[in-house]
């Protein structure tokens, strides 16, 4: 029997090496009271117990991790701590080596954060070398917002001032609450479907932290990193940052903001275009008038008194020339800037906005725009857009 005999420092280690070889217990999260709390000075490392009303377990955060945790732990406070399992061979001892460490409640969500956003940072998720740049002449823009938010009508009135023609698709989605996240992946599925869609707009107005949870969403936020076009994140004000932010292409401060990141201002286009044309006119004078000059220069020599008669007529024919060239082109840049005028209207026509103006209407539902009479069912509540507003129905007959 001695022959098969192991040291005890053997069976440590071999029973250290079941539990790190866990995958389950590399990465846990363990809710429970602070007890015994020790912050060992000369080295800066933190022993504790972490312990309920059935069981208790030791644990030990090392000052690299303590120095990461944003308040000051003492006995009896309930935290959350995330970490993993092993063995301290010295002593046959299991326990917790904490990694990270939250007070429970508030404290819960802000770690839930750190988590995903760690994880999705190791996968590539936040990488700057991924993000796409935003097309700055877009012809169709996806909106996913709240169809009743201010949101929306900041990102509209802010795209239909700086480029009327591009097309704005409204998909309206649950932007808070325990149904918002799905209501956004499903409606993304439905984006990347769709042709001709050169930027992505998804976020909504202020809120608690709370309201903006959703947005933290593991499962979203992998949704928007999958997008085939560029995305701009415009979730709350400034100051708010989620998950989405990270894996969107480009963060906008505010919905406008994002409205303004999407699109160039056509009016500094026009502008500059009539600027062209003045310094083309005043190009053309200066071509005159040197050749005037030079004329009344040779015109005052002895030698050429005699060619006076035949310069004078020649002068007029170059008068004529002149006032004929600036006329044409006069009229050219007139009739191209009426044309880009007529085009710049044509393509305001095609707004949605416009289209509800001229008596249409958008019905929404639980599931979003509601395209066909087989997504609705008697009794079901839908919301009807107009021009001037929204009405609240229910589907009586169908």
């Amino acid at each position: 029997m001695i022959d098969n005999a192991i040291s005890v420092k053997q069976l440590n280690l071999y029973v250290k090496s079941l539990l790190e070889g866990d995958k389950r217990l590399n990465r846990v999260t363990v809710v429970g009271e602070l007890s015994n709390f020790k912050n060992q000075y000369s080295s800066g490392h933190w022993y504790f117990t972490l312990k309920d009303s059935d069981a208790a377990i030791r644990c030990v955060m090392f000052k690299s991790s303590a120095n990461r945790v944003a308040f000051v732990p003492k006995d009896g406070d309930k935290v959350i701590v995330n970490g993993n399992i092993s063995l301290y061979e010295k002593d046959g001892t299991y326990q917790l080596y904490a990694s990270d460490m939250a007070q429970f409640g508030e404290g819960e969500s802000a770690l839930q954060f750190k988590l995903i956003a760690e994880k999705l940072k190791n996968e590539g998720l936040f990488d700057e070398s991924t993000k796409r740049p935003i097309c700055k002449f877009p012809k169709r823009i996806a909106v996913v917002t709240s169809a009743t938010g201010a949101a929306v009508h900041d990102i509209c009135t802010t795209l239909e001032k700086r480029m009327p023609s591009c097309e704005v698709v409204l998909c309206p989605v649950t932007v808070q609450g325990d149904t918002a996240a799905q209501s956004m992946i499903k409606t993304l599925d439905r984006i990347y479907d769709l042709n001709g869609i050169d930027t992505i707009i998804i976020g909504r107005g202020g809120g608690s932290s709370e309201d903006l949870s959703c947005f933290n969403d593991e499962m979203l936020a992998r949704k928007v990193y999958e997008s085939p076009v560029p995305v701009i994140s415009a979730v709350g004000h400034e100051v708010d940052t989620t998950i989405c932010d990270y894996v969107a292409d480009a963060r906008a401060a505010t919905p406008t903001g994002a409205a303004v990141i999407a699109t160039e201002d056509m009016s500094d286009y026009i502008d500059g275009i009539k600027q062209l044309r003045l310094r083309l006119l005043r190009q053309i004078n200066a071509i005159i008038g040197n050749y005037e000059l030079r004329y009344k220069a040779a015109a005052e020599r002895g030698v050429l008194v005699n060619a006076s008669e035949y310069i004078d007529r020649k002068m007029q024919t170059l008068d004529y020339l002149s006032k004929d060239l600036e006329g044409y082109m006069t009229a050219v840049l007139q009739d191209k800037e009426k044309n880009f005028c007529m085009l710049v209207s044509k393509l305001e026509a095609l707004s949605p906005l416009k289209v509800l103006k001229r008596g249409f209407s958008v019905a929404t539902g639980k599931n979003g725009a509601v395209l066909s009479v087989n997504e609705v069912d008697v009794g079901d509540k839908l919301s009807i857009r107009f021009s001037d507003g929204t009405v609240k129905c229910e589907v009586i007959e169908k």
